[in-house]
């Protein structure tokens, strides 16, 4: 698979260099994430963002830091920023190369001086270092560096005034810096012990982000700085810039912090090695022992629904199956009365819990049905009592087998997107995904039960699959072959959608071999694109490609057209499941199709959605893990295929040997 590459003599071509973002992150719930150029064009973007608190929202703390050289009195500032109207200064004239492993790296030119700067993020730590290296140069070379603060949560902005704390408290090697009550102090040291730090606080206006003026919201921000260092750099020299919530000791501290965490770091060189490390960027270990999954990056935190579909793919395709079991505990640990907390609640997401036997359908394989049921056996069974209790009327399972879930207002599926406070799919009653993710838990728990002889479960929901399926095929089944994407009191809903593709794809299914070929018939026809599965046909009238840039027309196309990965990875299991090795070249293709997405918008990873027609641009947040999931879920999927075939290939020519040697004989 292709290297991931950058055309360098693009990289001071703006249109090309500010739709190309990078991510890094701690692993505990702070980021780093601006531009490959370092010009923050979001409001999320910034150097280091991260919690403060135990509420786990993340706060833009440093939000850019400007480099200056100086040589023979004359200055040259190789930052970028966007004010109202105007790029100033233009840093990124000088930019002539950008490098993404192990770590992102800048290298500047200015006449005879050659700068480069790696930009690293510490793990577990709140800790950004950025190491300078002077490469060239030929004359006394001065090297200053302006922080730039925010100190805000990541989805407002900042605003000049009175109450900010413009001081900077000296400690070693550098100075503290907090501009209100609240926030944790941030240290900024440098490892050079002749740097000074010139204190000289000053706000600087009208920041502009236009990626959020695109969306339709505010995007100015006024931003304070607090002074500069300012050190001197000899060639072949390297200069640690670390900014921390916690102080470190001494100047070798930082250079051995930075050696020891470089060292670590993957090489991100092709498709396969990229998104795997962008899938390990989602698992986040927060305070308490709680580990959990950010279903995306910069906006999203934890969402229970993205969290169960992603997992497998996330962390199983790479064998970290404590992970994966530390995330369900701490969702586990959060259960009440069978019922997930926040986002992973049936009350609010009526498929999320189901999603849960997915996750452990794929976990098995890996520590076995015994210990399964040991750990999570009690939580399976309380859910599906929960759903038969219902949850406050607005999710019930009814006497027919089939799961009703509605809610005045609200959409309670996974296309829950609003626009001027409707659900643009509201999709109210018995929704196909969730009486196919119904069926599979039930069936699923059923067949661990019936393994683990717990008889009292058997003979309780013992009948309940086949009533879910006979209610299932009398009211979804249409005459074209493929089932009804919604059904309620009024309205059987024929519209061709992914969510179908749920009821082939999962291990208990309600669809013959022939019921399946059709929806298969129907995703080709209708849904399937080289990004991803649409959201809707083309051909219905409410289908919106989204073309426009701002937030109300992608929240209008986001379940109407946009092409999502994760339902790709569905159709992928069930083509294999049909059509076995003869489907790995197709396979193949589509992943092979994804190779240049990670370097066209967040580098090494993939976005939440993409348009539903060609060119099939990326929308959404820029790193999402159900993407990513999906996408390694395929690979997962056809690694096995591809060494199935390759056995049968080994067999059939040790055959064909054995056979040769008879003849000659």
């Amino acid at each position: 698979m292709s290297a991931l590459t950058f055309d360098k003599s693009e990289l001071g071509n703006l249109e090309y260099s500010l739709q190309r973002e990078m991510l890094a992150t701690d692993r505990k719930g702070g980021y780093m994430s601006t531009t490959i150029v370092c010009c923050n064009t979001r409001k999320y973007h910034g150097l280091m963002v991260a919690p403060i608190d135990e509420s786990d929202e993340a706060y833009v703390l440093l939000s850019s830091l400007d480099e200056t050289i100086i040589q023979h009195d004359q200055s040259f500032n190789l930052a970028l920023h966007r004010y109202r109207g105007v790029y100033e200064p233009r840093g990124h004239k000088y930019i002539t190369d950008f490098g993404y492993t192990p770590t992102p790296t800048i290298t500047y030119r200015v006449g005879g001086v050659i700068l480069r700067k790696e930009l690293l993020w510490i793990h577990k730590r709140t800790q950004l270092m950025i190491r300078y290296t002077l490469v060239d140069a030929h004359s006394d070379t001065t090297l200053r560096l302006r922080p730039f603060f925010a100190f805000r949560n990541k989805h407002s902005l900042s605003k000049a005034n009175m109450e900010a704390n413009g001081r900077s408290y000296p400690v070693n090697g550098g100075v503290k810096c907090k501009l209100y009550e609240g926030f944790p102090w941030l240290y900024l040291q440098t490892n050079k012990a002749d740097a000074e730090f010139v204190a000289a606080p000053d706000w600087y206006y009208d920041f502009e982000y236009p990626e959020e003026i695109k969306r339709g919201y505010d995007g100015y921000e006024d931003l304070l700085t607090t002074g500069y260092f300012e050190m001197p750099i000899r060639k072949g020299e390297s200069v640690i810039f670390s900014a921390a919530t916690d102080e470190m000791a001494t100047e070798d501290t930082i250079s051995q912090i930075y050696e020891a965490s470089i060292a670590r770091r993957t090489h991100k060189v092709d498709f396969l090695s990229c998104l795997r490390h962008s899938a390990r960027q989602f698992i986040v270990r927060r305070s308490g022992g709680r580990t959990e999954m950010v279903a995306g990056y910069p906006w999203y935190g934890a969402v229970g629904r993205d969290t169960l579909i992603s997992l497998p793919g996330i962390v199983l395709e790479q064998g970290y199956k404590e992970d994966c079991m530390d995330v369900l505990d701490t969702m586990v640990a959060g259960m009440r009365n069978g019922d997930f907390a926040g986002t992973a609640s049936a009350r609010v997401a009526a498929d999320a819990p189901l999603w849960f036997f997915w996750t452990l359908q794929n976990l098995e394989p890996h520590i076995g049905a015994k210990e399964l049921w040991s750990r999570y056996g009690e939580a399976m069974k309380s859910i599906l009592e929960a759903y038969r209790r219902g949850f406050e009327g607005r999710v019930a399972l009814h006497d027919n087998g089939l799961v009703w879930a509605a809610a005045d207002g609200e959409a309670l599926t996974w296309m829950n997107t609003k626009v001027d406070g409707r659900p643009v799919a509201q999709r109210a009653g018995y929704a196909v995904e969730i009486e196919a993710l119904w069926y599979n838990a039930v069936s699923y728990t059923l067949a661990l039960a019936r393994k683990m002889k717990d008889k009292e479960f058997t003979e309780r929901w013992g009948d309940m699959p086949a009533r879910t399926k006979d209610s299932f095929l009398s009211k979804f089944m249409l005459d074209e072959g493929y089932p009804a994407d919604f059904v309620n009191d009024y309205e059987v809903n024929t519209f061709r959608r992914s969510n179908m593709l749920v009821a082939c794809a999962l291990d208990y299914t309600m669809l013959g071999e022939e019921q399946i070929m059709d929806v298969l018939n129907v995703v080709r026809q209708h849904l399937l694109t080289r990004r991803g599965i649409r959201s809707l046909s083309p051909r219905n009238p409410f289908y919106e490609p989204s073309y426009a840039e701002d937030q109300r027309s992608q929240d209008l196309a986001c379940h109407n057209g946009s092409t999502w990965i994760w339902p790709l990875m569905l159709y992928v299991k069930t083509c294999f499941g049909i059509a076995g090795e003869r489907f790995l070249p197709e396979a193949e293709e589509l992943l092979a199709g994804f190779e240049d997405e990670i370097q066209t918008a967040c580098i090494g990873s993939v976005s939440e959605c993409f348009e539903g027609d060609p060119p099939f641009r990326a929308r959404g947040c820029l790193s999402q893990a159900t993407g990513v999931g999906g996408l390694l879920y395929i690979e997962a999927l056809t690694g096995e295929w591809r060494a199935r075939s390759g056995k049968k290939g080994a067999k059939a020519a040790k055959t064909a040997k054995k056979t040769v040697r008879k003849k000659s004989k």
